[in-house]
Order: C-alpha cells, then sequence, then structure tokens
C-alpha cells in the first residue's frame, strides 16, 4: 500500500510539474503575443540620385527614430537596433539597387522624425582619386528627416532614404578638398508609386528623372539601360531622359505619366537618338 501510494504521489507531483509548465509556456506566449500586438515594423532603405564622381563612400553607424519631433533636439531618440553599419558607395545604389539599413520592431504610435547618423570614414573619388570627405559635427550628430506618421500595431512601414550625391558634396572654398553635407529625400513607400523602364541604346549610363512641380526624383541607368524611380509620391510627371555628354544623342522627353499610390508604370523602353 505504501508502495502504491508513492506511486500515486509521484504522478501527482508529476501531472501538476507538467500542468505548471503548460501554464507558464502559455503565459510566455501570451506575453509575446501581447507584446507583438503593440508593435509596429519599420523597414528603412538608403538608394542614390546621381552625381558626376566615380564613387562616394558614406559611413553609416546608425538609424534612429523619435516619436515627438516637438521634443527638444537631443531629446527622445532611440537606435532602431540591428543596424547593418559599413561604409556604403551611394553611386552603387543605381537602377533601382536599395541598400537595407534597419528591420525592426518599435512600439506602436507617432513617429516624428528619422536620424541618419554618420561616421568620419567619409571620401570621393574624382577621376580615380580618393578624397576625404570632411563631415561637420553636425551632421555626424545626424541628419534629421521629418515623418510625422501614425504606426499602427502589426502594421510594416518602409521608408526610403534618397541621397541627392549633387547637392552632398560641396567644395571647401580656397583651401580646397571637399565636405559631406547630406541632402536627402525621405519617402514614406506607403502611398508612392514606382517608374521603371528601360532606355536605349545603352552605350553608357543616362540620367532619368521624373519631375512635377512638387517633387524631383532621379536615377541613372545600369549597365543593361534598366532603370527604377523609387518612392515616386502619387501624381503627374515629366520624364527626361539625359544620355551622357560626348554620344551625340538628343535628351528625351516623356510627358504626362502618372503615377499612382502603389503601383509600379512601366514605360518599357525608351530610345534616345
Amino acid at each position: 500500500m505504501k508502495m502504491i501510494s508513492r506511486k500515486l504521489s509521484f504522478r501527482k507531483f508529476t501531472g501538476f510539474l507538467m500542468a505548471a509548465i503548460a501554464l507558464t509556456t502559455f503565459a510566455s506566449c501570451s506575453d509575446d503575443d501581447s507584446q507583438n500586438d503593440k508593435n509596429a515594423r519599420v523597414v528603412v532603405h538608403m538608394t542614390d540620385a546621381p552625381g558626376n564622381y566615380d564613387a562616394v563612400f558614406v559611413d553609416v553607424v546608425d538609424v534612429m527614430i523619435k516619436a515627438d519631433a516637438t521634443a527638444s533636439d537631443d531629446a527622445g531618440w532611440t537606435s532602431l537596433g540591428g543596424i547593418r553599419t559599413g561604409v556604403y558607395d551611394l553611386l552603387s545604389l543605381t537602377g533601382g539597387v536599395t541598400q537595407l539599413l534597419a528591420d525592426a520592431e518599435v512600439p506602436a504610435g507617432p513617429l516624428g522624425q528619422i536620424r541618419l547618423v554618420l561616421g568620419n570614414n567619409n571620401t570621393v573619388v574624382i577621376d580615380g582619386e580618393t578624397q576625404p570627405l570632411s563631415t561637420p559635427s553636425a551632421q555626424q550628430s545626424g541628419l534629421k528627416l521629418k515623418v510625422n506618421q501614425t504606426l499602427e500595431a502589426g502594421e510594416m512601414y518602409e521608408f526610403l532614404l534618397d541621397f541627392d550625391v549633387d547637392q552632398s558634396i560641396v567644395t571647401a572654398g580656397s583651401s580646397g578638398g571637399f565636405i559631406l553635407k547630406p541632402v536627402i529625400r525621405l519617402a514614406a513607400m506607403e502611398g508612392t508609386g514606382t517608374i521603371t523602364g528601360e532606355v536605349q541604346p545603352s552605350l553608357e549610363v543616362s540620367h532619368v528623372k521624373a519631375a512635377n512641380s512638387v517633387n524631383t526624383i532621379s536615377a541613372y541607368t545600369d549597365a543593361n539601360g534598366n532603370f527604377s524611380l523609387n518612392g515616386v509620391p502619387a501624381g503627374t510627371y515629366q520624364i527626361t531622359v539625359t544620355p551622357k555628354a560626348g554620344l551625340g544623342l538628343s535628351v528625351k522627353t516623356v510627358n504626362n505619366v502618372i503615377v499612382a499610390s502603389g503601383a509600379t508604370v512601366d514605360l518599357d523602353v525608351i530610345f534616345v537618338d
């Protein structure tokens, strides 16, 4: 009888232990689910508007966000975490190529600003010669870009940081050298469209620009003549294709290109002659 009693007690203890583990696991999953229900996903990409250089390398060290855009300048900033830091050649981000910088879960609610923080290792290559890009401390502390959007739990929000290289690099005056003062267009991919196409002949890269009275978005074609203009706000645009100088090719324009939110407009092949 004592042996049976011990077996029954052991079974009761085992059952109790399993139930406790199950309850703990359920509570943990419930907590995770509850936390996920409070988060939104923020994805940040970087791309480039063209510039007349061999290469432009920028040193990305952080991407930060701030909920309250009205808070004091240095208050309320948090890193997205898991940032893909590194030195990136902006001129490799052409033909629709983008570089993923961050993909993170953040608390749902207001998103006031995004800040791109750069390090010291920024350079420009001109005629095969690499030269340092002096980066003012104000730029290193982070270029602040206004978002002013409310993030809803369970939703994903993609943002595109579009560098304008020509506007971002300035000469240092009589002292020589170059200064990096980033000029970046922030595009929320939600509510924007894409313009794609191909420029022929693809003897050299061409500059493709979409413009209206409010927005200007540009990119280079790739080696095969393909291009993609990303994060284009809905509207009607004029497309201008400018071939590389010296080829004897004329500028080509395509008028009344209508871009709708969430849609891709394929212009097929644009011939320049």
